[in-house]
């Protein structure tokens, strides 16, 4: 346990103000990443109980290891109530979950920030970053400050602080101006002000300099630092002003690996004619408080190749950008709030059924955390999945925006939006015609829309082709929807007709998107609970209109208008009649395959053994570098363990006795002592006693002559004592030091290769030479004895 800190009053107000405002100023970084100030209650508790721990500890004395225990212990039993309230009783007792969130929050809360889009919710357990970093590095920045004099070393991790809030946070700064300018005037200031202070500076002052010329000295300085830092505010700010930057900066958002790829699943429309085929009797989900007039979908798709519409995450500025679930996912829909309740029957895959604006999906039941960790969201399109698969028994709850209804003489003077929408590919040529001439009659927007889903509801026929019905192949691929546009009749179903528009949209510019999912007929319209079968299965086209959003419109052909004849029936609605040939030849593309059973298993695990040798690589490049750096140190101290274990177990109980002498000498050497080679143990117990303040060594060397020079040697018990001794005087030569200088001398090579190590060895050398020669050296243990002048060893003698 070290000595209690004792300071001045002022002392302890300066340190722990500025800490606490430091760690402040570090986290309004923050502001941006929470769009507010719902974590400031997070951080500014972690600061003050940081606060609170460091000055206990510095008050009481404590050493690092019970200070750490302690932040520990405090941030198991607080921190549910400042970071976690949801997860403790009544908010501020903790509970098993509360504390089993705050262990894995230490590793996991950093990763669950990073990946999840801006601004981030308080009520996802993100407050568990703001309140590690208040909490910690407040702490280590207080506790430095208090034990230290020079309180550069705390200003460290009250950086650390800074830089955190900043690489957590988003390119968009929160107070950049304001906040690196207070961040830096009060770090001077604190430096300036501890200088100031410190007592040796004014010891000085009193004793070199008349007092009335000292306090002027002391006002000079405290102007001269005011300027200064005047002088850098101001020109911070003018620099400011003219030199905006060019580019935002970069954080580790930018960085951080998506988790989810949706390239990994194919798209759900290639399931369509299953659905229809294999499911049509069976309960695949069940959903209660589905509005009227609701839709719900498994897949927005905004990306033709020519073999799939499919979905795609484009990044942030594209029309699609999953990322993993957070709470009020829609800040900016309008409509009305309605919750769903959704279980899982049959249904199976990776297209989590949902409806509207989402605003919150929260699971229940046994796989409740499983699929919430494995759970991504796009808000652009509404399209949320699940990598982990569902299954039968799998309940959630839906918070959802139900956008109002929006009728066509409302859309007369509305233009189309303007999104972002992935390049389309492979079209079929004739389609860009055939576009051009059905909406070439259309005044406005609405009414081109309308033109091509009349075209192809009216001019088609339906037909899933099952068992029994007119001849329908299935697919979308580009050649399925020449074959459907180019032929004597056009015969499909959702599939072939919403995919068909979408692309005949596209070739005129308007944002059309493909979207699958699953809505009951108008007898069941409007249930309490909506039972969803293959048979409810459909596809749709949704249209984007500025300041509207996207309108569903829907161009298959009513179910029960099928052809008589297919050989003699015409189309509803001419158009060029142009034989088309078959697309020009190119290798086509294999249709992704459906997604295995196993693929998840052997993904995981080639990812798991692969992070395992990433995390075994780091970790020994890291530990190879640390042996590396810190080898020296090793060498080092192993030999000072060496020698001093040689001098303790010398054959010779007076060369023991010399041995520990040596052993007081060569640590003050080691702090610093300077002793001449060849002094007798009288006169280096004097330097000793007069340079490090060691009384004791004085009184030590005196009995180490006395006993080695005595009639008797010494017993095992006076070598064991006179030890011991030697123990108590090299332990307080680091009580009074500093932590850094106690580590320069543990580390110093002064007493091995330098000072009066260099005497020692020759004076070991010249003992050996005059004993083969038979004469009685006049030196003890390694250096030079110069004739004593006490009657001891004049007797001795």
């Amino acid at each position: 346990m070290s000595a209690a800190v004792v300071l001045p009053l002022r002392r302890w107000i300066l340190d722990l103000a500025a800490t606490a405002v430091l760690g402040g100023v570090a986290l309004a970084g923050m502001w941006p990443t929470f769009a507010g100030g719902s974590y400031l209650p997070a951080a500014i508790g972690g600061i003050v109980l940081g606060l609170a721990i460091a000055a206990v500890c510095a008050w009481r004395g404590w050493g690092m290891l019970i200070t750490a225990g302690v932040t520990v212990a405090v941030y198991f039993l607080l921190g549910g109530a400042l970071a976690l309230p949801h997860t403790a009783l009544f908010g501020v007792i903790p509970t098993l979950d509360t504390w089993q969130r705050l262990a894995l929050g230490t590793v996991t809360s950093w990763k669950q920030m990073l990946t999840t889009v801006a601004p981030v919710s308080a009520s996802d357990g993100h407050l568990l970053v703001p309140f590690l970093v208040g909490l910690f590095g407040t702490v280590l920045t207080a506790s430095l400050a208090l034990r230290l004099r020079n309180v550069a070393w705390a200003l460290l991790p009250a950086g650390v602080m800074l830089m955190l809030a900043i690489l957590l946070g988003t390119p968009e700064p929160a107070f950049p101006l304001a906040q690196g300018l207070v961040f830096a005037v009060l770090a001077i200031a604190w430096l300036a002000l501890r200088q100031l202070w410190d007592p040796h500076n004014a010891a000085v002052s009193v004793s070199e300099i008349n007092p009335a010329r000292a306090a002027r000295m002391r006002m000079r300085r405290l102007l001269a630092g005011a300027a200064v830092l005047a002088i850098a505010a101001g020109a911070g700010v003018a620099t400011s002003a003219v030199a905006q930057p060019v580019q935002p900066r970069h954080v580790f958002r930018d960085v951080v690996i998506p988790p989810f790829d949706v390239r990994d699943y194919p798209s759900p429309l290639q399931s369509f004619r299953k659905n229809v085929r294999d499911q049509s009797a069976k309960t695949l989900f069940t959903v209660q408080g589905l509005p009227k007039g609701a839709r719900i979908r498994i897949g927005v798709m905004d990306q033709f190749d020519g073999m799939v519409y499919n979905v795609t995450d484009g990044g942030p500025d594209s029309s699609s950008a999953f990322t993993p679930l957070r709470s009020n996912m829609s800040p900016d829909a309008k409509g009305l709030p309605v919750t769903l309740k959704v279980e899982i029957g049959e249904y199976s895959g990776v297209w989590l059924p949902d409806v509207g604006a989402v605003s919150d999906i929260v699971f229940t039941g046994d796989r409740a955390d499983e699929l919430r960790r494995s759970a991504f969201y796009n808000p652009a399109t509404g399209t949320a999945v699940v990598t982990s698969k569902l299954a039968t028994g799998d309940t959630y709850t839906v918070d959802t925006i139900m956008p109002a209804s929006v009728e066509d003489r409302q859309l007369a003077d509305v233009d189309f939006g303007k999104v972002p929408l992935p390049t389309q590919s492979n079209v079929p040529e004739e389609l860009t015609s055939l576009a051009a001439e059905t909406v070439s009659g259309a005044e406005t927007p609405i009414e081109q829309v309308r033109a091509l889903e009349t075209f192809l509801a009216e001019g088609g026929f339906f037909s899933h082709g099952l068992e029994g019905e007119v001849l329908s192949r299935a697919g979308h691929t580009a050649e399925r929807i020449s074959t459907l546009v180019g032929g004597d009749q056009m015969i499909g179903d959702d599939e072939q007709y919403a995919v068909a528009m979408a692309l005949l949209a596209r070739e005129v510019d308007i944002p059309a998107r493909v979207v699958m999912g699953y809505y009951p007929d108008e007898e069941r319209a409007g249930d309490a609970t909506f039972d969803a079968t293959g048979d409810d299965v459909h596809a749709w086209v949704e249209v984007n209109f500025a300041g509207i959003g996207w309108m569903s419109f829907d161009p298959t052909p009513p179910e029960d208008k099928v052809p008589n004849d297919q050989n003699t029936k015409p189309k509803a609605d001419p158009k060029p009649q142009v034989l088309q040939p078959p697309p020009p030849p190119q290798e086509p593309v294999d249709l992704p395959p459906t997604l295995p059973d196993d693929r998840k298993g052997e993904e995981e695990t080639f990812d798991v053994l692969g992070l395992i040798g990433i995390i075994l690589a780091v970790g020994g490049i890291v530990l190879g570098i640390l042996l590396l750096v810190a080898a020296p140190f090793i060498v080092v101290g192993a030999w000072k363990a060496a020698t001093r274990r040689a001098r303790r177990n010398a054959a010779e109980p007076t060369d023991r006795i010399s041995g520990g002498w040596d052993e007081v000498t060569d640590r003050a050497v080691d702090y610093g002592a300077r002793l001449d080679t060849g002094g007798t143990r009288i006169e280096e117990g004097a330097t000793l006693a007069a340079t490090l303040e060691l009384p004791r060594a004085a009184r030590l060397a005196e009995r180490a002559d006395a006993v080695i020079f005595g009639p008797d040697d010494p017993t095992p018990e006076d070598v064991e004592a006179f030890w011991a001794e030697v123990d108590v005087i090299v332990g307080g030569l680091g009580a009074d030091a500093g932590f850094f200088r106690r580590l320069r001398a543990r580390l110093s090579l002064r007493s091995l290769l330098g000072g009066t190590a260099v005497g020692a060895r020759l004076a070991e050398w010249r003992d050996a030479a005059i004993a083969r020669r038979g004469s009685r050296p006049e030196t003890i243990g390694r250096r030079t004895r110069q004739p004593s002048t006490s009657p001891l060893e004049s007797e001795r003698s």
